[in-house]
């Protein structure tokens, strides 16, 4: 689409239409609310609320507190809450076998969201990481990430996830074809309502560091298994846009309702080229380094906390975003008048 011929000054002055909040209201071309957020949050299997240290203000919550954040959540007109585990170490190991648990953390978190409040959405991560003692999203053998042993886990995974209540199905592992695997088991479960929105576009990122605490992830590069000590083989280079349009496409073709470009704000340029190509919701994640910058600039008096928030989440609208995940969800939801 052509730009329009513009008149000249002083003809046009675009300051008129900055004049007064009303008509700077009136023209804005994107509007962030409540219903474009996804409350992130985390759950780990104790009492109360444990605070994050790398995450100020943010803490892993109980089942029974993220029975309460499904009910605040509602209140505040949040869509959606996904949910990430917190698994104590000594359950760990190689295969990530908690994962598959229909009893286990994540389960009774779902349930528990969706009993207190059906009306909110309710979504899963699809990965091994959080499971395994070597923090890798995928089986291992002889140093190397399996593709294909790897997408058989997360079937199970996410058809006990679908199980439990879970309505979004987040495959978060970069494995190639699991979108795929998860809508035929979905469809064969007799599941064909659950949605699948894929991490489409996750790039190998420094900014995932603050979560990897939020988890308690194994450390890269240790164990009992030859560990590599990054996900490269896996996740994107952050050098490439091209393969993201790549991705995307592949995922859409397998199924997938939604998709996702993580991590957010360094990846705006990739969100704005998925719209145009592709004109699927798209949504991106403030990940928790984008979190954690925010908080520690605001504390240090270094940044408006409050108008920080919301500029940064409305850059997400501005580029295309159906809506976005984050842990400013609640907070932001606050500071938008709900």
């Amino acid at each position: 689409m052509s730009n329009p011929p513009l008149a000249a000054y002083p003809a046009l002055r675009l300051r008129r239409l900055r004049q007064a909040e009303w008509v700077r209201r009136l023209v804005r071309e994107s509007v962030l609310t409540p219903a474009d957020l996804i409350w992130a949050l985390v759950v780990h299997d104790g009492d109360g609320r444990v605070p994050v240290a790398a995450m100020p203000g943010a803490a892993r919550l109980s089942v029974k507190e993220c029975a309460a954040a499904a009910r605040e959540a509602r209140k505040l007109g949040i869509p959606a809450i996904a949910v990430f585990p917190h698994i104590d170490g000594a359950q760990k190991d190689a295969r990530g076998s908690l994962a598959v648990d229909s009893r286990g953390l994540v389960a009774r978190a779902v349930a528990a969201m969706k009993d207190a409040a059906p009306e909110v959405g309710v979504m899963c991560d699809v990965a091994l990481d959080p499971f395994t003692d070597h923090g890798h999203d995928g089986l291992i053998e002889g140093g190397r990430i399996l593709n294909d042993p790897t997408i058989e886990v997360l079937v199970a995974q996410g058809l006990m996830q679908a199980e439990a209540g879970c309505d979004i199905l987040a495959p978060s592992d970069m494995m190639d074809g699991r979108c795929g695997a998860l809508r035929r088991a979905l469809e064969a479960a007799g599941k064909p309502d659950v949605m699948i929105m894929s991490y489409a576009a996750k790039y190998a990122s420094a900014f995932y560091g603050p979560y990897r605490e939020a988890i308690g992830s194994g450390k890269l590069g240790t164990g009992s298994v030859a560990n590599p000590g990054d996900k490269k083989t896996y996740q994107m280079d952050p050098g490439n846009s091209d393969e993201a349009l790549r991705e995307v496409a592949l995922d859409i073709a397998e199924g997938a309702d939604m998709v996702m470009v993580k991590p957010g704000m360094p990846c705006l340029d990739i969100v704005q080229r998925v719209v145009e190509a592709f004109r699927m919701p798209t949504f991106a994640f403030q990940v928790s380094g984008e979190y954690a910058m925010l908080m520690a600039a605001a504390q240090n008096g270094w940044l408006d906390e409050e108008r920080a928030i919301l500029e940064s989440l409305g850059a997400f609208k501005r580029a295309g975003c159906a809506g976005v995940i984050t842990y400013f969800a609640p907070r932001a939801a606050r500071l938008l008048g709900a």
